[in-house]
């Protein structure tokens, strides 16, 4: 009792962060772990199925046709915004006073746009009739295209957007860790007859890899919960989603779906846990591999 009441100010003070944990964090995941074995529509007294919901999931055209959606999404959006990120960061980071201000506020200008707003200046870039792309593609003479209506170019679509509106926030991390990297080693390579495609290749990138690697598990593990950017480029509702003969449809969008468009939140919440177990495993074989390369 004595240890108690010399504690209980201490407990006092982290009691509204256990509270908002429990309620907002704990309780979610418990109840929706809960669900995932049941069948339940919201309304109804809970039916236990045991792992029904789980075996649907796995067998259902829809899920597999996210998923495949999901990896080819993954196996170029990832690559190319990293790419295209360290690529900004080299050329911010050449400049110096006001140009360097300049660029990294207009690169980072996408980040804080509002997906709609993000969407909807897409949406009439893509446009078939008076779309600026189309109206680009008409000026040496190429046929319409309707990015976002036309199977064979959806996915492009989307990768497009989405590399814009995430290299700016990859661009800064990158930067603020060549801001890191001591100037004394580009001297010094520079001094050896060094160009600057080999002080990148033999100084920038090892210096950066801890900062490469934050970089690409957050963005893997944001491409993996994708759902406001297509979601709003087809005009998705929860009745109708992801695009055309689905080329769009990602977990999180059929996810949604199957929740509050068909009304079978047992069925969502096994759908969110089977993501989550796909991040966590992604998440840690990034870590393995990191680990092992350490290793070498």
């Amino acid at each position: 009792m004595r240890v108690l009441r010399h504690h209980l100010p201490h407990f006092l003070m982290i009691a509204p962060f256990l509270v908002l944990f429990g309620a907002f964090f704990l309780y979610p995941i418990l109840s929706g772990l809960y669900y995932s074995f049941h069948d339940w529509n919201g309304v109804r007294e809970p039916v236990y199925v045991g792992l029904e919901n789980y075996t649907r999931l796995l067998g259902s055209r829809d899920f597999s046709r996210a998923m495949w959606n999901l990896f080819q999404y993954i196996a170029i959006t990832v690559p190319l915004g990293l790419t295209v990120a360290f690529c900004l960061a080299l050329l911010v980071d050449s400049f110096t006073g006001r140009w360097a201000n300049f660029f990294r506020n207009a690169y980072f200008l996408p980040v804080v746009l509002p997906a709609f707003l993000a969407a909807t200046i897409w949406r009439w870039i893509y446009a078939p009739n008076f779309g600026l792309l189309n109206m680009m593609l008409g000026w040496v003479g190429a046929e319409p295209v309707s990015f976002l209506n036309d199977t064979d170019t959806m996915l492009y679509a989307l990768i497009a957007v989405d590399v814009w509106v995430s290299a700016g926030f990859n661009m800064v991390i990158i930067l603020a860790g060549l801001k890191n990297i001591p100037a004394d080693l580009y001297e010094a390579a520079r001094l050896d007859g060094a160009s600057k495609l080999q002080q990148v290749i033999h100084i920038t990138l090892p210096m950066l890899a801890p900062v490469l690697f934050f970089v690409l598990t957050y963005a893997v593990i944001s491409a993996m919960q994708v759902f406001d950017t297509p979601w709003l480029l087809t005009g998705s509702s929860f009745s109708e989603y992801g695009g055309r003969r689905g080329a769009l449809l990602f977990p999180v969008m059929d996810m949604m779906g199957r929740a509050f468009g068909g009304v079978q939140f047992g069925l969502a919440s096994a759908y969110g846990f089977l993501l989550t177990i796909a991040i966590i495993a992604v998440t840690a074989l990034l870590f393995a591999v990191r680990t092992w390369s350490n290793r070498r």
